[in-house]
Protein backbone atom coordinates (compact mmCIF):
# COMPACT_ATOMS: atom_id res chain seq x y z
CA UNK A 1 0.00 0.00 0.00
CA UNK A 2 1.53 3.31 -1.23
CA UNK A 3 0.36 5.95 1.22
CA UNK A 4 1.21 10.09 1.56
CA UNK A 5 2.78 10.65 4.44
CA UNK A 6 0.32 13.11 6.31
CA UNK A 7 -2.45 10.10 5.53
CA UNK A 8 0.19 6.77 7.04
CA UNK A 9 0.85 9.37 10.05
CA UNK A 10 -2.57 9.79 11.16
CA UNK A 11 -3.53 6.16 10.68
CA UNK A 12 -0.57 5.34 12.23
CA UNK A 13 -1.22 7.57 15.59
CA UNK A 14 -4.71 6.99 15.82
CA UNK A 15 -3.56 3.34 15.99
CA UNK A 16 -1.37 4.02 18.45
CA UNK A 17 -2.99 6.04 20.94
CA UNK A 18 -6.05 3.39 20.75
CA UNK A 19 -4.09 0.23 21.76
CA UNK A 20 -0.91 1.46 24.06
CA UNK A 21 -0.28 4.08 27.14
CA UNK A 22 1.86 6.82 25.30
CA UNK A 23 3.47 7.46 28.83
CA UNK A 24 5.67 4.20 28.83
CA UNK A 25 7.37 5.71 25.52
CA UNK A 26 7.61 9.85 26.76
CA UNK A 27 6.48 12.09 29.53
CA UNK A 28 5.33 15.52 29.11
CA UNK A 29 5.75 18.53 30.98
CA UNK A 30 2.18 18.41 33.34
CA UNK A 31 3.52 14.59 34.24
CA UNK A 32 7.27 16.49 34.84
CA UNK A 33 5.53 18.95 37.13
CA UNK A 34 2.35 19.76 38.93
CA UNK A 35 3.85 23.10 38.79
CA UNK A 36 3.09 23.18 35.21
CA UNK A 37 -0.38 22.76 35.45
CA UNK A 38 -0.93 24.78 38.12
CA UNK A 39 0.67 28.06 35.99
CA UNK A 40 -1.48 27.31 32.86
CA UNK A 41 -4.51 27.39 34.71
CA UNK A 42 -3.53 30.93 36.75
CA UNK A 43 -2.74 32.02 33.28
CA UNK A 44 -6.25 30.74 31.84
CA UNK A 45 -7.44 32.23 35.08
CA UNK A 46 -6.10 35.75 34.31
CA UNK A 47 -6.92 35.51 30.70
CA UNK A 48 -10.48 34.90 31.08
CA UNK A 49 -10.78 38.16 33.35
CA UNK A 50 -9.20 40.18 30.95
CA UNK A 51 -11.95 39.15 28.53
CA UNK A 52 -14.53 40.31 30.82
CA UNK A 53 -15.22 36.94 32.93
CA UNK A 54 -18.00 35.55 30.29
CA UNK A 55 -20.06 33.31 32.10
CA UNK A 56 -20.93 30.19 31.48
CA UNK A 57 -17.52 29.25 28.98
CA UNK A 58 -15.60 26.89 27.31
CA UNK A 59 -12.63 25.79 29.05
CA UNK A 60 -11.03 23.48 26.50
CA UNK A 61 -7.70 21.09 26.46
CA UNK A 62 -6.74 19.27 23.11
CA UNK A 63 -4.65 16.45 23.87
CA UNK A 64 -5.17 16.16 27.65
CA UNK A 65 -3.40 12.80 28.34
CA UNK A 66 -4.11 11.42 31.78
CA UNK A 67 -5.72 14.42 32.28
CA UNK A 68 -2.54 15.40 35.20
CA UNK A 69 -2.42 19.65 33.38
CA UNK A 70 -6.10 20.10 34.06
CA UNK A 71 -6.39 18.91 37.08
CA UNK A 72 -3.46 20.76 38.22
CA UNK A 73 -4.50 23.81 36.86
CA UNK A 74 -8.48 23.53 38.18
CA UNK A 75 -7.08 22.88 41.77
CA UNK A 76 -4.82 25.81 41.15
CA UNK A 77 -7.65 28.35 39.53
CA UNK A 78 -10.12 27.54 42.36
CA UNK A 79 -7.79 28.85 45.26
CA UNK A 80 -7.05 31.77 43.74
CA UNK A 81 -9.87 32.30 41.29
CA UNK A 82 -13.27 30.58 42.11
CA UNK A 83 -15.70 32.20 39.60
CA UNK A 84 -13.53 30.98 36.89
CA UNK A 85 -14.28 27.27 37.98
CA UNK A 86 -18.02 28.08 38.39
CA UNK A 87 -17.92 29.44 35.63
CA UNK A 88 -16.03 27.06 33.19
CA UNK A 89 -18.01 24.18 31.22
CA UNK A 90 -14.91 21.58 30.86
CA UNK A 91 -14.14 20.24 27.40
CA UNK A 92 -11.30 18.09 26.19
CA UNK A 93 -10.44 16.82 22.63
CA UNK A 94 -9.29 13.17 22.59
CA UNK A 95 -10.37 10.55 20.27
CA UNK A 96 -8.63 7.66 22.22
CA UNK A 97 -10.97 5.49 23.40
CA UNK A 98 -8.66 4.38 26.10
CA UNK A 99 -6.83 7.57 27.83
CA UNK A 100 -11.08 8.62 27.44
CA UNK A 101 -12.13 5.81 30.13
CA UNK A 102 -9.39 7.51 32.17
CA UNK A 103 -10.01 10.37 31.83
CA UNK A 104 -13.28 10.07 32.94
CA UNK A 105 -12.30 8.94 36.16
CA UNK A 106 -10.11 12.08 36.71
CA UNK A 107 -12.49 14.67 35.18
CA UNK A 108 -15.84 13.14 35.41
CA UNK A 109 -17.79 16.61 35.03
CA UNK A 110 -15.40 17.38 31.53
CA UNK A 111 -17.31 16.43 27.96
CA UNK A 112 -15.16 15.39 25.10
CA UNK A 113 -15.08 15.83 21.70
CA UNK A 114 -13.10 14.61 18.61
CA UNK A 115 -12.37 18.02 16.90
CA UNK A 116 -13.81 22.06 17.70
CA UNK A 117 -16.62 21.39 15.57
CA UNK A 118 -18.77 20.07 18.65
CA UNK A 119 -17.76 22.34 21.14
CA UNK A 120 -20.52 25.19 21.79
CA UNK A 121 -20.14 28.17 20.46
CA UNK A 122 -18.86 30.88 22.79
CA UNK A 123 -16.14 32.23 24.85
CA UNK A 124 -13.28 29.56 24.37
CA UNK A 125 -10.20 29.83 26.75
CA UNK A 126 -7.74 26.54 25.18
CA UNK A 127 -4.85 24.93 26.21
CA UNK A 128 -2.66 22.25 23.89
CA UNK A 129 0.38 21.16 25.69
CA UNK A 130 1.94 18.72 22.88
CA UNK A 131 -0.88 18.53 20.78
CA UNK A 132 0.18 19.72 17.71
CA UNK A 133 3.48 18.12 17.18
CA UNK A 134 1.38 14.79 16.63
CA UNK A 135 -0.73 16.00 13.69
CA UNK A 136 0.16 14.19 10.80
CA UNK A 137 2.97 16.30 8.40
CA UNK A 138 2.97 16.29 4.54
CA UNK A 139 7.00 16.39 3.19
CA UNK A 140 8.54 17.74 -0.17
CA UNK A 141 11.87 17.24 -1.55
CA UNK A 142 13.30 19.49 -3.88
CA UNK A 143 14.97 17.14 -6.85
CA UNK A 144 16.54 19.21 -9.52
CA UNK A 145 14.04 22.06 -10.95
CA UNK A 146 11.11 20.52 -8.95
CA UNK A 147 9.89 19.72 -5.96
CA UNK A 148 8.78 15.89 -5.05
CA UNK A 149 5.99 14.45 -2.08
CA UNK A 150 7.05 11.76 0.23
CA UNK A 151 4.87 8.80 0.53
CA UNK A 152 5.70 5.84 2.58
CA UNK A 153 5.08 2.21 0.72
CA UNK A 154 6.56 -1.02 2.57
CA UNK A 155 8.56 0.81 5.47
CA UNK A 156 10.20 3.44 3.52
CA UNK A 157 10.23 6.34 1.34
CA UNK A 158 9.13 7.00 -2.17
CA UNK A 159 8.28 10.21 -4.54
CA UNK A 160 5.90 11.47 -6.67
CA UNK A 161 5.25 14.76 -8.16
CA UNK A 162 4.40 17.62 -5.91
CA UNK A 163 1.64 19.84 -7.08
CA UNK A 164 2.23 22.15 -3.93
CA UNK A 165 3.99 25.34 -4.65
CA UNK A 166 6.99 26.00 -2.78
CA UNK A 167 9.81 28.34 -2.76
CA UNK A 168 13.16 28.36 -4.50
CA UNK A 169 15.77 26.04 -2.15
CA UNK A 170 19.04 23.74 -3.11
CA UNK A 171 19.16 20.07 -4.09
CA UNK A 172 18.15 17.68 -1.62
CA UNK A 173 16.55 20.44 0.76
CA UNK A 174 13.38 19.45 2.79
CA UNK A 175 10.42 21.21 3.85
CA UNK A 176 7.71 20.04 5.98
CA UNK A 177 3.92 21.16 6.06
CA UNK A 178 1.05 20.77 8.79
CA UNK A 179 -2.22 21.47 6.96
CA UNK A 180 -3.67 19.87 9.31
CA UNK A 181 -2.39 21.95 11.98
CA UNK A 182 -2.47 25.17 10.42
CA UNK A 183 -6.63 23.94 9.90
CA UNK A 184 -6.85 23.58 13.37
CA UNK A 185 -5.29 27.00 14.46
CA UNK A 186 -7.25 28.79 11.79
CA UNK A 187 -10.65 27.29 13.04
CA UNK A 188 -10.17 27.94 16.73
CA UNK A 189 -8.47 31.53 15.67
CA UNK A 190 -11.46 32.25 13.85
CA UNK A 191 -13.90 31.39 17.04
CA UNK A 192 -11.84 33.73 19.39
CA UNK A 193 -12.24 36.57 16.93
CA UNK A 194 -15.79 35.82 16.58
CA UNK A 195 -16.76 35.01 20.50
CA UNK A 196 -13.99 36.13 22.24
CA UNK A 197 -11.26 34.07 23.92
CA UNK A 198 -7.85 33.00 24.04
CA UNK A 199 -5.64 30.13 23.29
CA UNK A 200 -2.55 28.47 24.95
CA UNK A 201 -0.64 26.37 22.46
CA UNK A 202 3.28 24.77 23.78
CA UNK A 203 4.91 22.74 21.19
CA UNK A 204 8.83 21.77 20.16
CA UNK A 205 9.11 23.63 17.49
CA UNK A 206 10.46 26.90 15.85
CA UNK A 207 9.39 30.01 14.52
CA UNK A 208 9.82 30.14 11.09
CA UNK A 209 12.01 29.28 7.95
CA UNK A 210 13.72 25.86 9.37
CA UNK A 211 14.21 23.04 6.32
CA UNK A 212 14.77 19.95 6.99
CA UNK A 213 13.51 17.01 8.47
CA UNK A 214 12.53 16.40 11.47
CA UNK A 215 9.93 13.66 12.06
CA UNK A 216 10.35 11.48 14.59
CA UNK A 217 9.23 8.07 16.47
CA UNK A 218 9.43 7.04 20.09
CA UNK A 219 9.42 3.76 21.80
CA UNK A 220 9.82 2.47 25.27
CA UNK A 221 11.67 5.95 25.42
CA UNK A 222 14.28 5.48 22.71
CA UNK A 223 14.48 6.83 19.16
CA UNK A 224 12.96 4.57 16.57
CA UNK A 225 12.12 4.57 12.92
CA UNK A 226 9.08 6.29 12.14
CA UNK A 227 8.29 4.35 9.39
CA UNK A 228 8.15 0.98 10.73
CA UNK A 229 5.57 -0.83 12.73
CA UNK A 230 3.07 1.24 12.30
CA UNK A 231 1.09 1.89 15.09
CA UNK A 232 3.29 0.31 17.94
CA UNK A 233 5.28 3.89 18.22
CA UNK A 234 4.48 7.99 18.74
CA UNK A 235 5.11 9.80 16.29
CA UNK A 236 5.89 13.74 15.94
CA UNK A 237 7.38 16.51 13.96
CA UNK A 238 8.59 19.91 14.69
CA UNK A 239 5.75 22.65 14.91
CA UNK A 240 6.38 25.99 12.61
CA UNK A 241 4.98 28.55 14.65
CA UNK A 242 5.12 31.16 11.84
CA UNK A 243 2.87 29.48 9.71
CA UNK A 244 0.59 28.97 12.63
CA UNK A 245 0.66 32.91 13.46
CA UNK A 246 -0.15 33.46 10.28
CA UNK A 247 -3.21 30.84 9.83
CA UNK A 248 -4.66 32.99 13.69
CA UNK A 249 -3.64 36.14 12.01
CA UNK A 250 -5.66 35.48 8.09
CA UNK A 251 -8.33 34.50 10.73
CA UNK A 252 -8.94 37.57 12.51
CA UNK A 253 -6.92 37.04 15.58
CA UNK A 254 -3.94 38.34 16.93
CA UNK A 255 -1.02 36.20 18.37
CA UNK A 256 1.71 37.23 21.23
CA UNK A 257 4.93 35.04 21.26
CA UNK A 258 6.21 32.73 20.39
CA UNK A 259 8.29 32.49 23.41
CA UNK A 260 10.60 30.21 24.85
CA UNK A 261 9.03 27.98 27.71
CA UNK A 262 11.73 28.51 30.15
CA UNK A 263 11.17 32.69 29.59
CA UNK A 264 7.31 32.03 29.10
CA UNK A 265 6.80 30.03 33.01
CA UNK A 266 9.57 31.98 34.57
CA UNK A 267 7.67 35.26 34.04
CA UNK A 268 4.73 33.63 35.60
CA UNK A 269 6.63 32.72 38.78
CA UNK A 270 7.92 28.78 37.92
CA UNK A 271 10.96 29.60 40.65
CA UNK A 272 8.89 31.36 43.14
CA UNK A 273 5.92 28.21 43.27
CA UNK A 274 8.77 25.37 42.87
CA UNK A 275 10.47 27.18 46.54
CA UNK A 276 7.39 27.52 48.10
CA UNK A 277 6.34 23.81 47.67
CA UNK A 278 9.40 23.05 48.34
CA UNK A 279 10.18 24.58 51.84
CA UNK A 280 6.88 22.38 52.79
CA UNK A 281 7.98 19.33 51.36
CA UNK A 282 10.77 16.91 52.73
CA UNK A 283 14.04 17.00 51.56
CA UNK A 284 13.66 14.50 48.32
CA UNK A 285 10.66 15.90 47.51
CA UNK A 286 11.97 19.45 47.14
CA UNK A 287 14.96 18.22 45.28
CA UNK A 288 12.67 16.65 42.94
CA UNK A 289 10.62 19.40 42.51
CA UNK A 290 13.72 21.32 41.83
CA UNK A 291 14.90 18.98 38.93
CA UNK A 292 11.43 19.33 37.18
CA UNK A 293 11.70 22.83 37.20
CA UNK A 294 15.19 23.01 35.78
CA UNK A 295 14.41 20.41 33.18
CA UNK A 296 11.18 22.89 31.84
CA UNK A 297 13.02 25.68 31.86
CA UNK A 298 16.59 25.02 31.04
CA UNK A 299 17.95 26.36 27.57
CA UNK A 300 19.91 22.72 27.88
CA UNK A 301 15.97 20.67 28.56
CA UNK A 302 12.83 21.68 27.56
CA UNK A 303 13.44 25.81 27.81
CA UNK A 304 14.41 26.58 24.33
CA UNK A 305 13.44 24.05 22.36
CA UNK A 306 9.70 24.57 23.37
CA UNK A 307 7.40 27.44 22.28
CA UNK A 308 4.60 29.34 23.52
CA UNK A 309 2.86 31.11 21.13
CA UNK A 310 -1.19 32.62 22.41
CA UNK A 311 -4.20 33.51 20.03
CA UNK A 312 -6.40 36.01 21.39
CA UNK A 313 -8.62 38.95 20.03
CA UNK A 314 -7.83 41.77 18.29
CA UNK A 315 -6.29 45.03 20.79
CA UNK A 316 -6.72 42.44 23.59
CA UNK A 317 -4.10 43.74 26.28
CA UNK A 318 -0.59 42.32 27.13
CA UNK A 319 -1.40 38.83 28.64
CA UNK A 320 0.63 37.16 30.81
CA UNK A 321 4.05 35.37 30.20
CA UNK A 322 4.63 37.63 27.48
CA UNK A 323 5.37 40.93 28.14
CA UNK A 324 4.79 44.29 26.85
Amino acid sequence: MIERLDAFMARANAAYYASRDPFVDFVTAPEISQVFGELLGLWAAMAWSMLGSPAPFALVEAGPGRGHLMTDALRAAKRAMPAFVEAADIHLIETSPRLIGLLKDRLPQAMFHADLSTIPDQSIILLANEFLDALPIRQFVRRGPAWRERYVADGAFVEASAETALPDAPEGTVIERNETAEAFVAALASRISRRGGSALLIDYGHDGGATGESLQAIMDGQPADPLAEPGRRDLTAHVDFSRLAMAARNAGAEIRGPAAQGAFLAALGIHERTAQLGHHAGQDDALRLLAATRRLTSPEAMGSLFRVMAICPRGMEPLPGFGA
